[in-house]
């Protein structure tokens, strides 16, 4: 039954969880802000080769604020991923991919969709993450760790909690995989990024320093 594949929070994790998200859904174009009724829910499930066009938008978007902050050492209007490359990391375990989604409205009088199409998740936003494990080092211990490589919330989409929501899903999902920690790195020239993640509860464990010459 639907209700049986709804992650309940007290319970270990199983996938996809529902959460409330609320406002309407707009059609009007992809500058609009993304607004979703009360009764729908927002999904965070692992993501599929079917995710990927939003994907890039999602990691375009980030590379955007990277290429602004530090132009010496990001490149602008260029793709992180290869769609062959997003393919391989989306099936392998040891690199899974989190989005959270919302059903597309299609109510038969949107120009885009009709009653023949199926309406199709709309990506919010997603977490790239990486089992990390030191093993049969001289000096690390073998703690398991979970590493975020990237986590990024659609600009149309902020302020709904779209970003707490999924980080908190990862700390679940670490918690009940066995790790000792989550880790992640962020730039210092993005600051909302930084002040997000101590919001969250983290607290530098490593700082990354350079001289420019």
């Amino acid at each position: 039954s639907a209700a049986s594949d709804v992650y309940k929070r007290q319970r270990s994790p199983i996938w996809p969880v529902r959460v409330s998200y609320r406002g309407q859904q707009s059609s009007a174009g992809r500058d609009c802000p993304i607004r979703l009724s009360s009764m729908d829910d927002m999904t965070i499930r692992r993501a599929t080769a079917a995710d990927i066009p939003q994907i890039d938008e999602l990691l375009r978007q980030v590379l955007e604020v990277h290429h602004a902050g530090r132009p010496d050492l990001f490149k602008g209007g260029v793709k992180k991923y290869t769609d062959e490359e997003l393919k391989a990391i989306l099936a392998n375990d040891q690199t899974p991919v989190f989005v959270a989604v919302a059903p597309s409205a299609n109510d038969g009088n949107d120009a885009e969709h009709n009653a023949d199409s199926p309406a199709t998740d709309q990506v919010l936003g997603y977490a790239f993450c990486v089992f990390q494990q030191h093993l049969n080092s001289n000096i690390l211990t073998d703690i398991k760790t979970l590493y975020i490589d990237d986590l990024c919330v659609d600009e149309r989409s902020r302020g709904h909690h779209v970003g707490s929501t999924l980080y908190r899903y990862v700390l679940d999902f670490a918690r009940q995989s066995g790790c000792h920690n989550v880790t992640l790195n962020v730039w210092a020239c993005n600051p909302k990024a930084q002040a997000f993640y101590e919001r969250m509860g983290l607290t530098p464990y490593y700082i990354g320093m350079e001289q420019v010459l």
